[in-house]
């Protein structure tokens, strides 16, 4: 029987969403070597019933993940296909080159510090990389842990190095919980950016969880295309504003300049 009908249809999970999980399938179908499939190759490989398939290509096409030739009733793969595949290229480059430089500035002069690198999502900072502090009893985070994009030093790191366009996705999506979440967003935002362009990087001092302090800075990837947030910090009762920006700012800006893939000439957005 075919792997998606055991693997969606047959599924218990309350959780899962099962028309997802056909969009996603309906994408496995190319082969290497294959430009298009048609809505009749996609039935075959898939087991689903045509008229299923029609609706679940007419959305992939409307988001940009297929391409559809009307004259030859096929589909290829699109540009949202690949715009996926080089954010997950981007992560794994950013993320291999970052661990050199995050180790060094966790084996610096405070044992207690931790360094991490996180991408915007939504309304989140998710954490890529993480180098955990040499102190079992300290701040200890995970890939995966999320922060919030407004309350925390690196989320407002991303935010100020964000191309405008990009910012203002954001600051809608905000709008959508809430006027006053999107208010409130605004002006986290403008504070960040005021002091970022005096100091180079942001601040997290108790705002994220009132034990903890960090800075933060943006790093650029792929000509500036997609900006992560590299961040250093610990519990508040051993990791000082005085000593991270006197001591770490420096180390951490640089860090940032050299994980950043741009062109010299190259500034943020204003």
């Amino acid at each position: 029987m075919d792997g998606l009908q055991t693997g969606v249809e047959d599924s218990k999970d309350r959780n899962f969403v099962t028309a997802l999980a056909r969009g996603l399938e309906l994408l496995r179908c190319f082969r290497p070597g294959e430009v298009s499939l048609s809505n009749s190759d996609f039935s075959e490989r898939t087991g689903l019933p045509k008229a299923t398939i029609f609706r679940l290509t007419h959305t992939l096409c409307a988001l940009d993940y297929l391409a559809a030739d009307t004259r030859a009733g096929t589909y290829r793969l699109s540009a949202g296909v690949l715009h996926l595949g080089f954010s997950v290229l981007s992560a794994i480059d950013v993320g291999e080159r970052a661990k050199y430089e995050m180790r060094r500035l966790r084996d610096g002069p405070n044992s207690y510090i931790t360094v991490a690198l996180g991408e915007q999502h939504q309304l989140d900072v998710i954490y890529l990389v993480t180098c955990n502090s040499l102190e079992g009893v300290a701040l200890s985070i995970r890939v995966g842990t999320r922060l919030p994009l407004f309350d925390s030093g690196i989320g407002q790191a991303i935010l100020v190095g964000m191309q405008d366009d990009a910012r203002e996705k954001v600051f809608q999506i905000a709008g959508r919980e809430s006027s006053q979440r999107e208010a409130d967003g605004r002006a986290r935002f403008a504070e960040a950016k005021a002091f970022y362009e005096i100091n180079g990087f942001c601040t997290g001092y108790g705002t994220w969880r009132s034990d903890v302090n960090g800075i933060a800075v943006p790093v650029f990837s792929l000509g500036g295309a997609r900006v992560y947030g590299l961040n250093v910090g610990g519990p508040s009762f051993h990791v000082k504003p005085k000593q991270l920006e006197n001591v770490y700012a420096p180390l951490l800006k640089k860090a940032g300049e050299t994980l950043s893939i741009r062109h010299s000439d190259e500034t943020l957005e204003e």
